[in-house]
């Protein structure tokens, strides 16, 4: 039986950012980030808020997973790539191709 998973599309070299109608902030009352869209409000845990926070279109995909080595003890940079493209799906994410 096929897989109704996402398939793996971002490459290391491509650049994440956020879409121009989503926001990733610090929602005070619930004490954890957000991402908000027209639709939505998204509470994220404290990894994702980590990676969306360092999606700003200059960095690429491997640039993302290497910073948060220096914050985290364990990475796994297809973890990362997988949350990446399951936001790209959403449309909450876009790639520049690298």
């Amino acid at each position: 039986m096929p897989s109704t998973g996402p398939t793996q599309t971002s490459s290391g070299a491509d650049r994440p950012r956020l879409a121009p109608h989503v926001r990733l902030t610090f929602d005070p009352a619930r004490e954890r980030y957000v991402l908000l869209t027209p639709e939505s409000v998204t509470v994220l845990n404290g990894t994702a808020a980590a990676v969306l926070g360092l999606c700003d279109g200059e960095r690429t995909v491997a640039d993302v997973v290497t910073a948060l080595h220096g914050r985290y003890d364990r990475v796994d940079g297809d973890e990362v790539r997988l949350l990446l493209d399951r936001l790209a799906e959403r449309r909450w994410v876009e790639y520049r191709r690298g």
